[in-house]
């Protein structure tokens, strides 16, 4: 017991010195990263680049010798590394995982800011929680986020409370404090209500889960689409039924929480004429049930951040054969194989923190993009969809690009992810803000606190 409790102050007098060094720590005014590798949220690359920083903002990009830093700036050497921006999960589900348990009782202020901490650790720059929040606290912290005040964590985006037939609403299921929606007017108020807390996206549901459930109507989705759409606002649904989909695309639904389960010939053409229309792909659990093989041992940024409980569950689940996994792999792989060959609009999401709790807050961020290249995207579209094309979603005008005038948020990798994507882990270091974010003091900071749990 004593040790556990000298375990934890550990751990706080960590916390304590890496807010007050993160409170203190100031940028150098200008700041000149020259020798890298740079690959651009658009695909582009530049070999031997330098980018100058000043403050929070990328003010210079190019190659070294053509891009002169002013006067009196510091130099980083990064020479044999790769720099790709700021990575963006347009599709999690924060605040709700703590170690084993996840419901509503764990949707406190510090497990949300810890989860946003452990994104900005695996070099992801922002995450939208989709339509699992409640109360006034994700607006508090998307504002205090947006503006700066948590420059080690990710910023917080929320679609607030989602809209859901009452079928789809438990007491313990991130969907419990959901709008109900069963008249249009339901609808209406509805997004009346996430109007006036500032929320731009809206989610909902068509989802009969297996058959299990009765399943939102055209009628009401139509009027939670036309009047968001009367307020500027647009509308993300979960749906993967092929039939659900094109009815959703007819009827003006902005984008899609998942990938649909089949791609035929007319959704490729109603996706042609609705070219706006995105898809949010979020893989990691179907394929990690054939595909895991960083589990056990677990890789070290799993180890690192992950409560080693969850570690185990998750170890012990993959164990077991899950049926007809292969057959629904290859439909999906060949889905987004048409999706990208037709040009459709594709960002990453990865239902992190989602209510099975094994989708690991930031690393499943980097197993979603191996998913995508195993489905038949090339490294350079699944780097553009993780960066440019989820902060075009989310409408993050300063995130995506390593260009002036965006936020110096990216990250530095030992190796090139369009060699292998899974270059991606081999992070050197996270910037945010421009600045280093510390990401060993964070990796001890959860250590300590794995320890004097298992005391």
């Amino acid at each position: 017991m004593d040790c556990a409790v000298s375990l934890r102050a550990l751990a706080a007098v960590i916390l304590m010195t890496w807010v007050g060094t993160a409170a203190n720590a100031q940028a150098p005014a200008v700041t000149s990263f020259e020798g890298a590798r740079l690959i651009n949220g658009d695909a582009s690359v530049i070999e031997n680049s330098a980018f100058v920083v000043q403050g929070n903002r990328i003010v210079a990009v190019g190659r070294r010798g053509d891009v002169q830093a002013p006067p009196g700036a510091v130099r980083v050497d990064l020479a044999g590394k790769t720099v790709i921006p700021a990575l963006i999960d347009a599709h999690s589900h924060i605040g709700y995982m703590h170690r084993l348990s996840s419901g509503p009782q764990n949707y406190t202020r510090e497990n949300i800011l810890d989860h946003m901490h452990k994104f900005a650790y695996f070099g992801v720059a922002a995450s939208m929680a989709m339509g699992s929040d409640f109360g006034d606290t994700p607006f508090r912290l998307r504002d205090e986020t947006r503006a700066g005040k948590h420059p080690q964590a990710a910023r917080f985006l929320t679609a607030g409370r989602g809209l859901a037939p009452i079928d789809e609403i438990k007491p313990n299921n991130m969907r419990h404090s959901a709008h109900l929606v069963t008249t249009e007017d339901d609808a209406r108020r509805a997004v009346a209500d996430l109007a006036a807390n500032g929320v731009e996206m809206v989610k909902t549901w068509v989802d009969t889960r297996g058959g299990t459930i009765k399943k939102l109507t055209p009628p009401l989705y139509e009027a939670i689409i036309g009047e968001a759409h009367k307020r500027k606002m647009r509308v993300v649904v979960h749906a993967t039924g092929l039939v659900d989909v094109k009815a959703l695309i007819r009827a003006k639904m902005d984008g899609f929480a998942h990938m649909v389960g089949d791609v035929d010939d007319e959704l490729v053409e109603l996706l042609k004429a609705a070219p706006d229309t995105f898809f949010m792909l979020a893989l990691g659990g179907l394929r990690r049930q054939m595909h895991a093989p960083w589990i056990d041992p677990p890789h070290t940024l799993v180890s690192d951040s992950v409560w080693p409980d969850q570690i185990k569950r998750l170890r012990e689940r993959l164990a077991k054969p899950a049926p007809f996994a292969n057959q629904s792999w290859t439909r999906l792989s060949r889905g987004i194989t048409r999706f990208a060959a037709a040009g459709v609009r594709v960002g990453v999401g990865t239902d992190g923190g989602g209510q099975q709790g094994d989708q690991f807050i930031g690393w499943t961020m980097h197993t979603e993009l191996e998913n995508m290249v195993a489905a038949g995207m090339s490294p350079a579209q699944v780097l553009v969809a993780a960066t440019r094309m989820s902060a075009d979603i989310l409408k993050l005008e300063e995130l995506g690009m390593i260009a002036p005038g965006k936020s110096a948020d990216f990250v530095v990798l030992d190796a090139n992810p369009l060699d292998d994507i899974t270059h991606t882990r081999r992070i050197t270091s996270v910037y945010l803000y421009g600045r280093e974010i510390p990401r060993a003091a964070m990796r001890s900071k959860w250590q300590a606190e794995f320890a004097a749990a298992a005391k």
